[in-house]
Formats: structure tokens, sequence, C-alpha cells
């Protein structure tokens, strides 16, 4: 069973190799703020758990399990990053939210964001309706936080 730590080195190793095609141990802690003693330990848990393929100086590979994790991964950070935005919440802040929700939700919760996504993304006027209604909110002093 994936952690969320591995999940995250998942999502990560992906990113890079779509980005550089390739993935390295420096590359990815340097990305994720880790050591890269840190970085070698989880990535032989990947290459034991069939998630990558590790040889030591030369290079992290993805198996296909891994390409299919990584990229499920990283298509659930974008989405909940697109919803927090539709909800006028800002950027620092969606960073942040979206490292403490992506790993606690269930799929079946996933799916309904996702589908309210779309939603907002092919009805303009509902998403219309609902940020004047949140300006409002706001400007009328109800709104429980700052930033959303």
């Amino acid at each position: 069973m994936l952690t969320p730590s591995m999940e995250d080195y998942l999502e990560k190793i992906y990113e890079l190799m779509h980005e550089k095609g390739y993935a390295r141990v420096s590359d990815i802690a340097s990305s994720l703020e880790v050591q890269p003693s840190s970085v070698t330990k989880m990535i032989q848990k990947l290459d034991d758990n069939q998630y990558v393929t590790y040889e030591k100086y030369r290079g992290i590979i993805l198996t296909s399990r891994g390409q299919r994790l990584g990229k499920q991964m990283k298509e659930r950070h974008r989405m909940l990053a697109d919803f927090l935005r539709m909800l006028g919440v800002g950027e620092e802040t969606i960073t942040r939210d979206v490292e403490g929700i992506e790993h606690h939700v269930s799929p079946k919760t996933l799916d309904t964001l996702q589908a309210l996504v779309l939603f907002f993304e092919s009805h303009e006027d509902c998403r219309t309706q609902f940020e004047k209604f949140c300006q409002e909110r706001r400007s009328g002093g109800t709104s429980a936080t700052e930033d959303v």
C-alpha cells in the first residue's frame, strides 16, 4: 500500500520525467526539499514495490505501474488546485492546502469534486453567479476566512 510520502515521490518522479526526460536523486531531493539520502531510501522502497527501477548512479525509471500511479497523483493534484482556484482561494493557500487534502480524500469524493470542476467549467453562468455570491458574502462581513 502506498503511503502519502510514496505518493509524493511518485508524483514528483512522474513530473520530472515529463519535464526533463529523466529523474535523478538530486533533482527529487531539491524539488521535495529533502536530503538525497532520504530520496535514496524512498527510491529503494519504491523499487522493492515495483513502482520504479533504480540503478545506483544510473537513474530512476518508472515502471508501468509507477507511471500509472504517478500520472494519477499528478492529475489529482491538478484537479484539487483547479477546484480551490475556482472557489477563489489564493495561490499560496492552494499550494499548502492541496498538499494537506490530496492524501486524505476518498476516491469517491475526488470523483465528485472533479464532476463539480467540470460542471463549473461548462456552466460559466453558474460560476459567475457563485463568484458574485462569494464577493457579496465577503463584503457583508460573513466570510469565515480571509482567503476564500
